[in-house]
């Protein structure tokens, strides 16, 4: 047997297993009392809007923690805009709302870049 051939058939032992228990918890009434039961699956926030052939990437990458660049530029955005709230020093915050509006500037350039692409 072929190492192609082993794989497969660990596949399908592993297949068997589910299956089995699948069935199990169908025959006790344990998956009527999930509270998703005959609902939809939830696949979280813009899973239905990623290109199919992104989906698999992005989700393994959300389950790790990773956030794209254009996301962490935007926190990054957001806590500028919240520490220039209450800044009452002129320079300071002249300085930071020209930082602000570069961050601001370069967001919407990913973002086009991102929608050209097709990826957005």
């Amino acid at each position: 047997m072929n190492a192609e051939e082993k794989s497969e058939q660990r596949l399908k032992l592993l297949e068997d297993d589910i299956g089995r228990k699948l069935a199990e918890s169908a025959a006790s009434g344990e998956l009527r009392q999930a509270r998703s039961w005959g609902k939809p699956l939830d696949l979280g926030d813009g899973y239905d809007d990623t290109p199919a052939e992104l989906r698999m990437g992005m989700k393994i990458l959300k389950d790790a923690g990773v956030v794209p660049p254009e996301v962490e530029l935007m926190r990054d955005i957001e806590a500028l805009r919240l520490s220039l709230e209450g800044t009452g020093d002129d320079a300071v915050s002249k300085a930071g709302l020209q930082r602000l509006s570069e961050m601001r500037q370069q967001l919407a350039l990913q973002l086009e870049k991102l929608r050209g692409s097709g990826t957005l």
